[in-house]
Protein backbone atom coordinates (compact mmCIF):
# COMPACT_ATOMS: atom_id res chain seq x y z
CA UNK A 1 0.00 0.00 0.00
CA UNK A 2 1.40 3.37 -0.85
CA UNK A 3 1.68 5.84 1.91
CA UNK A 4 2.31 10.15 1.43
CA UNK A 5 6.12 9.67 1.27
CA UNK A 6 5.87 13.47 2.72
CA UNK A 7 4.14 13.28 5.39
CA UNK A 8 6.05 10.37 6.52
CA UNK A 9 9.61 11.79 5.88
CA UNK A 10 8.21 15.13 8.03
CA UNK A 11 7.61 12.80 10.41
CA UNK A 12 11.05 11.18 10.42
CA UNK A 13 12.76 14.74 10.54
CA UNK A 14 10.78 15.65 13.94
CA UNK A 15 12.38 12.66 15.49
CA UNK A 16 15.80 13.59 13.84
CA UNK A 17 15.73 17.19 14.82
CA UNK A 18 15.11 15.85 18.63
CA UNK A 19 18.54 13.90 18.23
CA UNK A 20 21.04 15.99 15.71
CA UNK A 21 22.17 19.62 16.40
CA UNK A 22 20.48 22.56 14.44
CA UNK A 23 23.67 23.05 12.00
CA UNK A 24 23.87 19.48 11.48
CA UNK A 25 20.06 19.28 10.93
CA UNK A 26 20.00 22.22 8.56
CA UNK A 27 23.26 21.07 6.19
CA UNK A 28 22.17 17.13 6.02
CA UNK A 29 18.51 16.82 6.16
CA UNK A 30 16.61 19.72 5.12
CA UNK A 31 18.11 19.61 1.83
CA UNK A 32 16.76 15.69 1.50
CA UNK A 33 13.76 15.31 -0.91
CA UNK A 34 11.24 12.23 -0.57
CA UNK A 35 10.34 10.46 -3.34
CA UNK A 36 8.21 7.19 -2.71
CA UNK A 37 6.82 4.97 0.29
CA UNK A 38 5.16 1.64 0.93
CA UNK A 39 4.31 0.14 3.77
CA UNK A 40 8.08 -0.49 5.10
CA UNK A 41 10.59 0.94 2.71
CA UNK A 42 10.95 4.78 2.09
CA UNK A 43 13.64 6.36 -0.88
CA UNK A 44 14.82 10.02 -0.46
CA UNK A 45 16.80 11.45 -2.65
CA UNK A 46 20.04 13.16 -2.15
CA UNK A 47 21.88 15.83 -4.19
CA UNK A 48 25.42 13.94 -4.39
CA UNK A 49 27.58 10.91 -3.90
CA UNK A 50 29.54 12.68 -1.21
CA UNK A 51 26.09 13.79 0.83
CA UNK A 52 24.88 9.82 0.59
CA UNK A 53 28.52 8.74 2.20
CA UNK A 54 28.49 11.45 4.96
CA UNK A 55 25.30 10.38 6.11
CA UNK A 56 25.41 6.64 5.94
CA UNK A 57 29.63 7.40 8.02
CA UNK A 58 27.66 9.45 10.74
CA UNK A 59 24.00 9.48 10.91
CA UNK A 60 23.20 5.75 10.13
CA UNK A 61 21.57 5.24 13.42
CA UNK A 62 19.79 8.39 13.64
CA UNK A 63 18.30 7.51 10.37
CA UNK A 64 17.06 4.24 11.84
CA UNK A 65 15.88 5.33 14.55
CA UNK A 66 13.97 8.03 12.73
CA UNK A 67 12.51 5.29 10.34
CA UNK A 68 11.59 2.31 12.85
CA UNK A 69 9.85 4.98 14.72
CA UNK A 70 7.43 6.01 11.89
CA UNK A 71 7.01 3.34 10.30
CA UNK A 72 7.59 0.10 12.71
CA UNK A 73 9.97 -2.79 13.31
CA UNK A 74 11.55 -3.73 10.10
CA UNK A 75 11.05 -0.62 8.00
CA UNK A 76 13.65 0.20 5.27
CA UNK A 77 15.41 3.01 4.05
CA UNK A 78 16.54 3.61 0.19
CA UNK A 79 18.35 6.37 -1.13
CA UNK A 80 18.16 8.01 -4.87
CA UNK A 81 21.72 9.46 -5.35
CA UNK A 82 22.39 11.92 -8.04
CA UNK A 83 25.42 10.92 -9.72
CA UNK A 84 24.94 13.10 -12.86
CA UNK A 85 23.57 16.62 -12.50
CA UNK A 86 22.59 16.63 -16.46
CA UNK A 87 22.63 19.72 -18.48
CA UNK A 88 21.10 21.73 -21.24
CA UNK A 89 20.62 18.64 -23.37
CA UNK A 90 20.89 15.45 -20.90
CA UNK A 91 18.64 14.81 -17.93
CA UNK A 92 20.09 14.04 -14.52
CA UNK A 93 21.41 10.43 -13.58
CA UNK A 94 20.43 8.81 -10.53
CA UNK A 95 20.91 5.55 -8.76
CA UNK A 96 19.53 3.80 -6.23
CA UNK A 97 21.15 2.50 -3.33
CA UNK A 98 20.01 0.92 0.09
CA UNK A 99 20.75 2.67 3.65
CA UNK A 100 23.46 0.61 5.72
CA UNK A 101 22.10 0.45 8.85
CA UNK A 102 18.89 -1.75 7.23
CA UNK A 103 19.18 -4.79 9.22
CA UNK A 104 16.55 -6.79 7.48
CA UNK A 105 17.06 -10.28 6.12
CA UNK A 106 16.54 -11.27 2.36
CA UNK A 107 14.36 -13.81 1.41
CA UNK A 108 16.73 -16.63 1.40
CA UNK A 109 17.69 -15.50 5.44
CA UNK A 110 21.42 -14.25 4.75
CA UNK A 111 22.00 -10.90 6.04
CA UNK A 112 21.60 -7.88 3.53
CA UNK A 113 24.65 -6.03 3.04
CA UNK A 114 24.48 -2.87 0.75
CA UNK A 115 27.03 -1.52 -1.53
CA UNK A 116 28.98 1.69 -0.67
CA UNK A 117 30.91 2.68 -3.56
CA UNK A 118 28.89 3.56 -6.17
CA UNK A 119 29.34 1.52 -9.11
CA UNK A 120 29.81 2.88 -13.29
CA UNK A 121 26.64 3.34 -14.91
CA UNK A 122 27.71 3.83 -18.40
CA UNK A 123 29.51 0.78 -20.27
CA UNK A 124 31.12 3.22 -22.76
CA UNK A 125 31.98 5.36 -19.77
CA UNK A 126 33.78 2.70 -18.12
CA UNK A 127 35.83 1.86 -21.49
CA UNK A 128 36.63 5.43 -21.96
CA UNK A 129 38.07 5.88 -18.39
CA UNK A 130 36.07 9.09 -18.36
CA UNK A 131 34.35 10.67 -14.78
CA UNK A 132 31.08 11.93 -15.69
CA UNK A 133 31.16 14.35 -12.86
CA UNK A 134 34.25 16.02 -14.85
CA UNK A 135 31.89 18.30 -17.13
CA UNK A 136 32.27 21.89 -18.68
CA UNK A 137 28.80 22.74 -16.79
CA UNK A 138 30.91 22.22 -13.78
CA UNK A 139 34.51 23.42 -14.39
CA UNK A 140 34.54 27.16 -13.34
CA UNK A 141 36.11 29.85 -15.82
CA UNK A 142 38.31 32.79 -14.70
CA UNK A 143 40.86 34.59 -15.87
CA UNK A 144 43.07 31.53 -14.74
CA UNK A 145 42.18 29.28 -17.58
CA UNK A 146 40.37 31.08 -19.54
CA UNK A 147 42.24 30.51 -22.74
CA UNK A 148 42.70 26.50 -22.09
CA UNK A 149 38.95 26.19 -21.50
CA UNK A 150 37.89 28.04 -24.51
CA UNK A 151 40.46 25.74 -26.87
CA UNK A 152 39.44 22.70 -24.86
CA UNK A 153 35.93 23.18 -25.53
CA UNK A 154 36.62 24.05 -29.21
CA UNK A 155 38.36 20.63 -29.58
CA UNK A 156 35.05 18.79 -28.25
CA UNK A 157 33.23 20.12 -30.77
CA UNK A 158 34.88 19.28 -33.80
CA UNK A 159 37.85 16.78 -32.60
CA UNK A 160 40.48 16.63 -34.94
CA UNK A 161 39.81 18.92 -37.24
CA UNK A 162 41.07 22.49 -35.49
CA UNK A 163 44.60 23.44 -35.46
CA UNK A 164 44.73 22.41 -31.55
CA UNK A 165 46.17 19.06 -32.18
CA UNK A 166 47.24 17.83 -30.17
CA UNK A 167 46.66 20.46 -27.02
CA UNK A 168 48.58 20.44 -24.33
CA UNK A 169 47.37 21.74 -21.01
CA UNK A 170 49.64 22.26 -17.93
CA UNK A 171 49.86 23.63 -14.85
CA UNK A 172 50.55 23.20 -11.25
CA UNK A 173 49.09 20.15 -8.73
CA UNK A 174 45.51 20.80 -8.14
CA UNK A 175 44.50 23.60 -10.36
CA UNK A 176 41.75 21.53 -12.51
CA UNK A 177 43.71 19.57 -15.64
CA UNK A 178 42.52 16.73 -15.61
CA UNK A 179 38.50 18.07 -14.67
CA UNK A 180 39.13 19.67 -18.27
CA UNK A 181 40.50 16.59 -20.54
CA UNK A 182 38.03 14.79 -18.82
CA UNK A 183 35.41 17.22 -19.67
CA UNK A 184 36.49 17.36 -23.06
CA UNK A 185 36.09 13.96 -23.61
CA UNK A 186 32.17 13.67 -21.80
CA UNK A 187 31.43 16.40 -24.06
CA UNK A 188 32.76 14.69 -26.98
CA UNK A 189 30.99 11.61 -26.17
CA UNK A 190 27.73 13.66 -25.87
CA UNK A 191 27.84 15.09 -29.44
CA UNK A 192 29.66 12.45 -31.02
CA UNK A 193 28.42 8.79 -29.42
CA UNK A 194 30.45 6.91 -32.16
CA UNK A 195 33.78 8.24 -30.76
CA UNK A 196 36.15 6.02 -29.10
CA UNK A 197 37.65 8.57 -26.37
CA UNK A 198 39.84 7.13 -23.88
CA UNK A 199 41.42 8.78 -20.74
CA UNK A 200 44.31 7.17 -19.40
CA UNK A 201 47.40 8.70 -17.06
CA UNK A 202 50.95 8.22 -18.29
CA UNK A 203 51.55 6.01 -15.43
CA UNK A 204 48.94 3.35 -16.78
CA UNK A 205 49.83 3.33 -20.03
CA UNK A 206 53.60 2.45 -19.11
CA UNK A 207 52.14 -0.43 -16.73
CA UNK A 208 50.10 -1.79 -19.66
CA UNK A 209 53.29 -1.36 -21.93
CA UNK A 210 55.16 -3.13 -19.31
CA UNK A 211 52.69 -5.99 -19.39
CA UNK A 212 52.47 -6.21 -22.86
CA UNK A 213 56.33 -6.28 -22.75
CA UNK A 214 56.15 -9.57 -20.38
CA UNK A 215 52.84 -11.42 -21.95
CA UNK A 216 54.63 -10.79 -25.88
CA UNK A 217 51.53 -8.73 -26.79
CA UNK A 218 53.38 -5.50 -28.15
CA UNK A 219 51.51 -5.64 -31.14
CA UNK A 220 47.70 -6.12 -29.34
CA UNK A 221 49.01 -2.92 -27.17
CA UNK A 222 49.76 -0.89 -30.46
CA UNK A 223 46.38 -1.75 -32.10
CA UNK A 224 44.18 -1.34 -29.59
CA UNK A 225 45.43 2.69 -28.97
CA UNK A 226 45.78 3.22 -32.87
CA UNK A 227 42.09 2.67 -33.20
CA UNK A 228 41.57 5.54 -30.43
CA UNK A 229 39.45 8.22 -31.69
CA UNK A 230 40.21 11.04 -29.10
CA UNK A 231 43.26 10.41 -26.39
CA UNK A 232 43.58 12.09 -23.16
CA UNK A 233 46.75 11.13 -21.28
CA UNK A 234 47.54 13.04 -18.07
CA UNK A 235 50.72 13.71 -16.69
CA UNK A 236 52.91 12.91 -19.82
CA UNK A 237 56.03 14.35 -17.40
CA UNK A 238 56.08 10.97 -15.84
CA UNK A 239 57.21 9.40 -19.48
CA UNK A 240 60.43 11.09 -18.74
CA UNK A 241 63.52 8.33 -18.30
CA UNK A 242 60.95 5.89 -19.91
CA UNK A 243 62.87 5.49 -23.25
CA UNK A 244 61.10 2.06 -24.15
CA UNK A 245 57.35 3.62 -22.87
CA UNK A 246 58.31 7.46 -25.15
CA UNK A 247 59.57 4.97 -28.27
CA UNK A 248 55.71 3.16 -28.21
CA UNK A 249 54.03 6.58 -27.35
CA UNK A 250 55.76 8.33 -30.84
CA UNK A 251 54.51 5.78 -32.82
CA UNK A 252 50.78 5.98 -31.75
CA UNK A 253 50.88 9.75 -31.64
CA UNK A 254 52.02 10.09 -35.13
CA UNK A 255 50.05 7.53 -36.26
CA UNK A 256 47.12 8.89 -34.39
CA UNK A 257 47.89 12.42 -35.44
CA UNK A 258 48.16 11.53 -39.63
CA UNK A 259 44.94 9.72 -39.43
CA UNK A 260 43.19 13.21 -38.06
CA UNK A 261 42.73 12.25 -34.56
CA UNK A 262 42.87 13.91 -31.16
CA UNK A 263 45.69 13.89 -29.27
CA UNK A 264 45.04 16.10 -25.57
CA UNK A 265 47.55 15.53 -23.09
CA UNK A 266 48.38 17.16 -19.55
CA UNK A 267 52.02 18.44 -17.57
CA UNK A 268 53.24 20.06 -15.04
CA UNK A 269 55.22 22.50 -17.64
CA UNK A 270 54.87 23.52 -20.97
CA UNK A 271 57.19 21.24 -23.21
CA UNK A 272 60.26 22.92 -23.49
CA UNK A 273 60.75 22.66 -19.68
CA UNK A 274 60.11 19.02 -19.31
CA UNK A 275 63.13 17.04 -19.14
CA UNK A 276 64.10 13.52 -19.82
CA UNK A 277 62.02 13.40 -22.98
CA UNK A 278 63.06 12.53 -26.44
CA UNK A 279 63.54 15.68 -28.52
CA UNK A 280 61.37 14.08 -31.53
CA UNK A 281 58.64 13.67 -29.05
CA UNK A 282 58.83 17.17 -27.24
CA UNK A 283 58.96 18.28 -30.90
CA UNK A 284 55.78 17.17 -31.96
CA UNK A 285 54.52 18.35 -28.47
CA UNK A 286 54.57 21.80 -30.01
CA UNK A 287 52.62 21.52 -33.37
CA UNK A 288 49.39 22.09 -31.54
CA UNK A 289 48.33 24.82 -28.93
CA UNK A 290 50.10 24.69 -25.44
CA UNK A 291 47.73 26.83 -22.74
CA UNK A 292 48.60 27.09 -19.17
CA UNK A 293 46.37 26.65 -16.38
CA UNK A 294 47.06 29.09 -13.58
CA UNK A 295 46.37 30.00 -9.56
CA UNK A 296 42.28 30.87 -9.60
CA UNK A 297 42.13 34.29 -8.54
CA UNK A 298 39.68 35.58 -5.49
CA UNK A 299 36.40 35.64 -7.77
CA UNK A 300 37.39 32.28 -9.05
CA UNK A 301 37.53 30.69 -5.61
CA UNK A 302 34.54 32.35 -4.56
CA UNK A 303 32.61 30.81 -7.61
CA UNK A 304 34.51 27.23 -7.10
CA UNK A 305 33.32 27.15 -3.35
CA UNK A 306 29.90 28.28 -3.91
CA UNK A 307 29.37 25.67 -6.72
CA UNK A 308 30.92 23.06 -4.93
CA UNK A 309 28.66 23.80 -2.31
CA UNK A 310 25.77 23.54 -4.33
CA UNK A 311 26.46 20.65 -5.72
CA UNK A 312 26.89 18.75 -2.23
CA UNK A 313 23.12 20.65 -1.68
CA UNK A 314 24.95 22.22 1.27
CA UNK A 315 24.42 25.74 1.92
CA UNK A 316 27.07 27.98 4.22
CA UNK A 317 26.79 31.66 4.89
CA UNK A 318 28.17 33.94 2.21
CA UNK A 319 31.07 35.98 4.53
CA UNK A 320 32.27 32.10 5.29
CA UNK A 321 32.65 31.38 1.18
CA UNK A 322 34.46 35.02 1.13
CA UNK A 323 36.64 34.14 3.89
CA UNK A 324 37.69 30.85 2.76
CA UNK A 325 38.37 31.87 -0.66
CA UNK A 326 40.27 34.56 0.58
CA UNK A 327 42.34 32.93 3.00
CA UNK A 328 42.96 29.64 0.64
CA UNK A 329 44.86 31.19 -2.91
CA UNK A 330 46.94 27.97 -3.61
CA UNK A 331 45.07 25.49 -5.74
CA UNK A 332 41.15 24.02 -6.32
CA UNK A 333 42.23 21.04 -4.60
CA UNK A 334 43.46 22.31 -1.32
CA UNK A 335 40.47 24.56 -0.80
CA UNK A 336 37.99 21.56 -1.22
CA UNK A 337 40.26 19.93 1.50
CA UNK A 338 39.51 22.70 3.35
CA UNK A 339 35.77 22.80 2.39
CA UNK A 340 35.54 19.10 3.89
CA UNK A 341 37.45 19.86 7.11
CA UNK A 342 35.18 22.61 7.87
CA UNK A 343 31.66 20.79 6.81
CA UNK A 344 33.17 18.27 9.53
CA UNK A 345 33.92 19.91 12.13
CA UNK A 346 30.26 21.85 11.81
CA UNK A 347 28.69 18.56 12.19
CA UNK A 348 30.82 16.59 14.13
CA UNK A 349 31.10 18.87 16.85
CA UNK A 350 27.75 20.15 16.67
CA UNK A 351 28.21 23.78 16.36
CA UNK A 352 27.08 26.68 13.84
CA UNK A 353 28.98 26.94 10.67
CA UNK A 354 29.92 30.52 10.81
CA UNK A 355 33.01 32.46 10.28
CA UNK A 356 34.58 31.72 13.77
CA UNK A 357 34.40 28.02 12.91
CA UNK A 358 36.11 28.81 9.55
CA UNK A 359 39.40 30.83 11.28
CA UNK A 360 39.14 28.24 13.38
CA UNK A 361 39.49 25.40 11.11
CA UNK A 362 41.64 27.07 8.41
CA UNK A 363 44.42 27.18 11.63
CA UNK A 364 45.41 23.44 11.72
CA UNK A 365 45.03 23.58 7.83
CA UNK A 366 46.69 26.12 6.21
CA UNK A 367 49.95 26.56 7.07
CA UNK A 368 51.30 29.88 9.05
CA UNK A 369 47.64 32.16 8.73
CA UNK A 370 48.51 33.52 12.11
CA UNK A 371 51.97 34.74 11.12
CA UNK A 372 51.71 35.81 7.56
CA UNK A 373 50.79 39.75 6.78
CA UNK A 374 47.00 39.34 6.32
CA UNK A 375 44.90 42.32 5.23
CA UNK A 376 42.98 41.56 8.22
CA UNK A 377 46.29 41.78 10.30
CA UNK A 378 47.18 44.79 8.18
CA UNK A 379 43.58 46.82 8.94
CA UNK A 380 43.91 45.67 13.07
CA UNK A 381 47.45 47.69 13.33
CA UNK A 382 46.59 50.90 11.53
CA UNK A 383 43.31 51.34 13.19
CA UNK A 384 45.03 50.71 16.79
CA UNK A 385 48.05 53.12 15.31
CA UNK A 386 45.56 55.77 13.96
CA UNK A 387 43.02 55.15 16.96
CA UNK A 388 40.13 54.34 14.73
CA UNK A 389 38.09 51.15 14.75
CA UNK A 390 38.30 48.47 12.11
CA UNK A 391 35.29 48.50 10.41
CA UNK A 392 35.83 52.17 10.45
CA UNK A 393 37.72 51.63 7.48
CA UNK A 394 35.20 49.37 5.64
CA UNK A 395 32.89 52.31 6.18
CA UNK A 396 31.74 54.92 3.90
CA UNK A 397 32.64 56.98 6.40
CA UNK A 398 34.30 60.03 4.77
CA UNK A 399 36.25 62.03 8.39
CA UNK A 400 39.65 62.84 7.15
CA UNK A 401 40.84 60.70 9.77
CA UNK A 402 39.39 57.59 9.04
CA UNK A 403 39.91 58.47 5.03
CA UNK A 404 43.78 58.55 6.23
CA UNK A 405 43.98 55.42 7.80
CA UNK A 406 42.22 53.81 5.74
CA UNK A 407 44.73 54.61 2.50
CA UNK A 408 47.10 53.55 4.75
CA UNK A 409 45.46 50.37 5.09
CA UNK A 410 45.35 50.04 1.32
CA UNK A 411 48.59 50.65 0.38
CA UNK A 412 50.16 48.29 2.87
CA UNK A 413 47.65 45.42 1.76
CA UNK A 414 48.87 46.09 -2.13
CA UNK A 415 52.20 46.27 -0.93
CA UNK A 416 52.49 42.88 1.92
CA UNK A 417 49.70 41.01 0.36
CA UNK A 418 49.45 38.87 -3.03
CA UNK A 419 46.15 39.61 -3.43
CA UNK A 420 44.49 41.82 -6.68
CA UNK A 421 43.03 45.35 -6.50
CA UNK A 422 39.76 43.86 -6.67
CA UNK A 423 40.59 41.03 -3.47
CA UNK A 424 41.77 44.35 -1.65
CA UNK A 425 39.15 46.77 -2.23
CA UNK A 426 36.24 44.11 -1.56
CA UNK A 427 38.08 43.28 2.13
CA UNK A 428 37.71 47.58 2.70
CA UNK A 429 33.67 47.54 2.20
CA UNK A 430 32.96 45.96 -1.54
CA UNK A 431 35.45 49.04 -3.20
CA UNK A 432 36.55 48.63 -6.94
CA UNK A 433 40.15 48.85 -8.01
CA UNK A 434 40.03 52.29 -9.01
CA UNK A 435 39.73 53.31 -5.31
CA UNK A 436 42.92 50.90 -4.32
CA UNK A 437 45.07 52.82 -6.55
CA UNK A 438 43.55 56.19 -6.09
CA UNK A 439 44.73 55.09 -1.81
CA UNK A 440 47.98 53.55 -2.94
CA UNK A 441 48.84 56.88 -4.48
CA UNK A 442 47.40 59.37 -2.34
CA UNK A 443 49.90 57.65 0.42
CA UNK A 444 53.06 58.43 -1.85
CA UNK A 445 52.17 61.49 -2.52
CA UNK A 446 51.58 62.34 0.64
CA UNK A 447 54.56 60.72 1.78
CA UNK A 448 56.49 63.25 -0.47
CA UNK A 449 54.81 66.48 0.45
CA UNK A 450 54.45 65.71 4.64
CA UNK A 451 57.74 64.38 6.41
CA UNK A 452 55.67 63.45 9.93
CA UNK A 453 53.38 61.40 7.35
CA UNK A 454 56.07 60.22 6.43
CA UNK A 455 57.11 58.96 9.40
CA UNK A 456 54.05 57.02 10.73
CA UNK A 457 54.13 54.88 7.53
CA UNK A 458 57.46 54.43 8.28
CA UNK A 459 56.99 53.17 11.58
CA UNK A 460 53.68 51.17 10.46
CA UNK A 461 56.20 49.13 7.87
CA UNK A 462 58.61 48.06 10.61
CA UNK A 463 55.38 46.77 12.73
CA UNK A 464 54.10 45.10 9.26
CA UNK A 465 58.04 43.62 8.86
CA UNK A 466 58.40 42.04 12.24
CA UNK A 467 54.79 40.04 11.90
CA UNK A 468 56.18 39.10 8.35
CA UNK A 469 60.01 37.93 9.86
Amino acid sequence: MEVDCGTVWSDCLKVIKENVADQSFNTWFQPIKPLACSEDVLTIQVPSQFFYEWLEEHYVGVLKKAITEVLGTGARLEYSVIVDRGNSRTSPLSVNLPNRGNTNKKSGGEDYVSPFHLKHVDHLYQESQLNQNYTFDTYIEGDCNRLARSAGFAVAQKPGITSFNPLMLYGGVGLGKTHLVQAIGNEIKSNLSDRFVLYVSSEKFTNQFIDALRNNKIQEFQNFYMQVDILIIDDVQFLAGKERTQEIFFHIFNHLHQAGKQIIMTSDCPPRDLKGLQERLLSRFKWGLTADLQQPDFETRMAIIQRKMQADGINIPDNVIEYLAYSVDTNVRELEGVLISLIAHASLNRVELDLELAKQTLKNIVHDIDTEVSIDYIQKTVAEYFKVEVESLKDKIRKKEIVIARQVAMYFSKEYTDHSLKAIGYHFGGRDHSTVIHAVQSVNDMMDTNSSFKSSVEELKKKLKMKSI
